[in-house]
């Protein structure tokens, strides 16, 4: 990542995936002053921090996109070890941090706990790391209070499980909306601009441009974006959207 200096580094990350489910727990750092953050530790602990100690670096912040069990079961743990503040997601998945622990045993993951965040996130806030803001937006559908981070500058967002390389987040959950999703991903995202390369909470990175073009689900020949023709969502396409927790 870059600020607006050209050519001068300000941030490193790593992805790290974590529990069963293979979830990518993302760790940002500044270069200069070595503090960092994870986004969506989901599980294992010890490799999180163990990543961190291997790199150098303070963790001071722990941001989430939503409340899922595989994206939030750790962040009570890493607050428990570094103090660190717990901010986001949006306040209305606040039922699903209640339900970490319940909800992991279904999948045979113990680590998880129940956390309340110190700070919920709305659309429009501003997260910072040494200098380089990120924004927020509020992208309900997968869940109610999802949240999608980004930097602009970068060209780089986290979108949990907003959207996948070639496919977008399951939505036949309780509170999940298919429609609703959609629509967060063309009002929200894709506003943000083509070039903009996004860290998916499962599988390999994209670009929203990418999505646009060739996405069975968000293309603008199939939401209509951008002028396109429409096409209508039916709930076979809810379905068929990729399992993630």
């Amino acid at each position: 990542m870059t600020d607006q200096q050209p050519n001068k580094p300000k941030l490193e990350i790593r992805v790290i995936p974590t529990t069963p489910l293979q979830q990518n727990t993302s760790m940002i750092w500044s270069i200069e002053t070595m503090e960092g953050v994870f986004v969506d530790p989901g599980g294992d602990i010890d490799k999180l921090m163990g990543a961190a100690e291997q790199f150098g670096v303070k963790i001071v912040g722990v941001w989430l996109t939503h409340g899922h069990m595989d994206h939030a079961g750790a962040a009570k743990a890493v607050k428990d070890r570094t103090g660190c503040e717990i901010i986001g997601p949006h306040k209305d998945d606040q039922w699903l941090l209640d339900m970490i622990e319940e909800s992991g045993k279904r999948y045979g993951i113990t680590d998880g706990q129940d956390v309340t965040p110190d700070r919920y996130l709305e659309d429009g806030d501003e997260l910072e790391l040494d200098g380089v803001k990120f924004g927020v937006a509020h992208c309900p559908g997968h869940t109610p209070g999802h949240v999608v981070i980004h930097n602009k500058d970068a060209a780089l967002a986290f979108v949990g499980d907003v959207l996948f390389q070639g496919s977008i987040g399951r939505t036949d959950f309780p509170r999940g909306n298919h429609q609703q999703l959609i629509d967060s991903i063309t009002s929200k995202l894709w506003p943000l601009g083509n070039e903009m390369r996004f860290i998916p909470g499962h599988g390999a990175m994209s670009t929203f441009g990418q999505e646009r073009q060739s996405n069975p689900f968000v293309a603008d020949a199939v939401t209509g974006y951008a002028g396109a023709e429409k096409g209508e969502a039916s709930e076979m396409d809810q379905r068929l959207a990729k399992r993630w927790s």
